[in-house]
């Protein structure tokens, strides 16, 4: 492409995995200073008085933000498709906990992922992940604000109920006849992990799309960083690189996701593996989308 990819996505960086050993406030800094990115992803605060620093970097910054409430349900282990009600309530109310926590950052809306789940009990755990979906796109309305789930492996790694692209769509139709703030945010990372391609995934998942991330994975079993742990582009034994990449920005044009008036942010998920370097390895990605985008 002769034109920037900037005008057709605002790419961003998912912080805690470009940064994951940087004080925040300063990784927060960086990403605001590199005027690669148009976008940053951003998760829970550790208290008050860093989040209203950090918002005071951001209002500065022109940077669309981002919030991920990945984190909030992967760390206690909170599961809002939880057959036991308590259970679900309490990844629900951290959930609304994060939509507050995003709309004071100046984001627009909160990202997701469904819980884990058995083969027995799956469609318990669907009614189940569509009340608390439901009662956190309630709660996001009112404030004008979008609620996304990740689109996640659902026997490799994080063994998420969704979990491969035609039941995501299935759940998205579901969400989509009652509440339209609701959307899909699909991973190149997790494509391999799904054992789709990127054509498949884009054009079962199309109506309901309104988020992208980029990366890598490992999947063949036994090898170094294998499953859901986005390794670099390149990585050994990996499944994606600059190839890989291309595809998926191809069917993203043949699919009209090229949006100049209002373009998709589109965000690498990529992290150090190991003692490898934060920096080295945030400049590995953006070669990688260069190069990419450059033989589209």
């Amino acid at each position: 492409m002769n034109e920037s990819i900037h005008r057709y996505f605002q790419i961003g960086t998912i912080q805690w995995m470009s940064h994951p050993r940087k004080e925040l406030l300063t990784s927060i800094r960086e990403i605001a200073c590199d005027d690669f990115f148009d976008a940053i992803e951003i998760g829970k605060f550790p208290d008050e008085q860093t989040r209203e620093q950090a918002v005071k970097l951001l209002s500065q910054s022109h940077l669309t933000v981002c919030y991920g409430a990945q984190p909030r349900l992967l760390g206690p282990k909170l599961n809002p498709n939880d057959l036991d009600e308590e259970g679900r309530k309490k990844a629900e109310a951290t959930l609304l906990e994060a939509v507050d926590e995003a709309e004071s950052v100046g984001a627009r809306g909160i990202a997701f992922l469904a819980g884990k789940w058995s083969a027995e009990t799956r469609q318990e755990a669907f009614a189940q992940l569509l009340k608390t979906t439901r009662a956190v796109c309630d709660y996001a309305a009112g404030k004008g604000m979008m609620v996304e789930l990740e689109v996640f492996d659902y026997d490799m790694d994080k063994a998420a109920l969704i979990g491969p692209a035609p039941y995501a769509a299935q759940f998205a139709a579901e969400m989509r006849t009652t509440h339209s703030n609701f959307g899909l945010l699909v991973d190149l990372s997790h494509f391999p992990t799904t054992y789709e391609t990127s054509r498949f995934v884009i054009r079962t998942l199309r109506p309901y799309i309104t988020h992208f991330h980029i990366g890598n994975a490992v999947v063949q079993s036994g090898c170094e960083a294998y499953g859901d742990q986005h390794p670099r582009f390149g990585f050994p034994n990996s499944a994606n690189d600059t190839p890989q990449l291309l595809d998926f920005f191809r069917v993203l044009k043949e699919e009209g996701f090229f949006c100049a008036e209002q373009p998709y942010v589109l965000s690498l998920e990529v992290k150090p593996w190991g003692d490898e370097d934060e920096d080295i390895i945030l400049a590995n990605t953006k070669r990688v989308i260069r190069r990419a985008w450059a033989m589209l």
